[in-house]
């Protein structure tokens, strides 16, 4: 069926009546997660927004429902202010990405993280946000998308070290153990709720590129590739879990997506080996919109993969203006050169709202974009 490909990321712009609470929320860190009782009116406004996305997108025939992620502040920090024994704390800085002149662009800072007790990943709000969407959804394929497990480990302990003897995990190792068991916990709840199709989210991948000039990696780390292994480890472990449950285990990766900035480069083709060719995904969303991510050949690694599918980010979520097709369609052809043409997907390379602000366009531009990339996948598949 051509309509199924083309696919949403996940995130949509939110609505300006959502996005008032939302600005709220950012300023302050004494109230918690999911922030319902702080402000009148919240959670009403964001349950009948979240409604009428759902009723757009099956409108629009969009394969795979979401929430748009409405009820999301950050694409990946609400995920962890769900697990018990998390605090959210107003940081000195944000996370810093690159501006449209070549500067530094600071997000907002309301990105602290203190682990209090021991995490778990039980009675997590997204729990009940998945029914409801279910609910709405009806016979449409929904999906989920949630910070994936590597990346949030290495924010957590490698970037900010939440761990020590005066820490409620003394070691690194402890963190990580107790983390992927939140994971688990959550996973469980979620196909008991009916769950399907998880998708794992995930920015950090190109750090561990030759070829990313923006790396924070790089400088005082030797062991890169120990730390990719570890890393991939991490996602396999929850994964292979995701798996045993009977879930469809997805993810995706972009190299940030910040009001239309990103935070690095690094292609795919030296990474490639470890991070598609030895994650245990069945659906890989990649970031293709631009240079940065180098050349479709990193997909020669997934031709002994029949079983795992790859949704092409060519087109560009950032933008206000529509794609160019031309360049589109040579890319389709090339990447059906390399694996079937039953196997490739198209979408955006990110969602239109990682964090609540979103990219820099209107609604109306948004789904102007959606058509376009419908339409690029009708005429491709047919």
């Amino acid at each position: 069926m051509t309509a199924e490909r083309f696919q949403l990321v996940g995130s949509l712009l939110r609505p300006t009546n959502l996005l008032d609470y939302k600005n709220k929320i950012e300023a302050r860190d004494d109230i918690q997660y999911p922030f319902y009782n702080d402000f009148t009116g919240y959670q009403e406004t964001e349950t009948n927004e979240i409604q009428k996305v759902i009723e757009k997108q099956i409108d629009a025939k969009i394969p795979v429902i979401t929430d748009g992620e409405y009820s999301r502040s950050m694409w990946h920090l609400d995920f962890v202010w769900g697990f018990d024994g998390i605090e959210r704390f107003i940081a000195d800085n944000g996370y810093t990405f690159q501006d449209f002149d070549g500067g530094v662009y600071e997000t907002r800072k309301d990105i602290g993280i203190r682990i209090t007790k021991p995490l778990s990943g039980k009675n997590h709000h997204f729990i009940t946000l998945y029914k409801q969407l279910r609910e709405q959804a009806g016979d449409h394929p929904a999906k989920i998308t949630v910070w994936g497990a590597a990346h949030a480990f290495t924010e957590l302990a490698v970037m900010n070290q939440i761990y020590g003897e005066d820490q409620v995990y003394p070691t690194q190792e402890a963190l990580k153990e107790g983390l992927i068991q939140a994971y688990k916990e959550f996973l469980v709840e979620y196909k008991a709720a009916g769950g399907e199709i998880i998708q794992f989210d995930d920015c950090l991948w190109e750090l561990f590129s030759e070829d990313n000039e923006q790396s924070f990696f790089t400088a005082g780390n030797n062991g890169l590739e120990d730390l990719a292994d570890a890393f991939i480890a991490i996602n396999n472990n929850v994964a292979d879990y995701a798996h045993e449950l009977g879930l469809k285990v997805w993810t995706h990766n972009c190299r940030g997506n910040y009001e239309s900035r990103h935070a690095a480069g690094g292609s795919y083709e030296s990474i490639a080996e470890k991070f598609l060719r030895d994650q245990r995904y069945d659906r890989f969303f990649l970031e293709w919109d631009d240079e940065r991510a180098g050349e479709l050949s990193a997909l020669e690694v997934l031709k002994e993969r029949p079983n795992v599918d790859v949704v092409l980010g060519l087109l560009s979520s950032k933008t206000s203006h529509l794609d160019d097709e031309e360049r589109v369609y040579q890319l389709l052809e090339k990447a059906s050169d390399i694996l079937p043409k039953e196997r490739l997907f198209l979408s955006h390379q990110c969602g239109f709202a990682s964090c609540d602000g979103g990219n820099e366009l209107s609604i109306d531009q948004q789904w102007a974009k959606i058509n376009q990339g419908q339409a690029i996948a009708e005429k491709f598949w047919k």
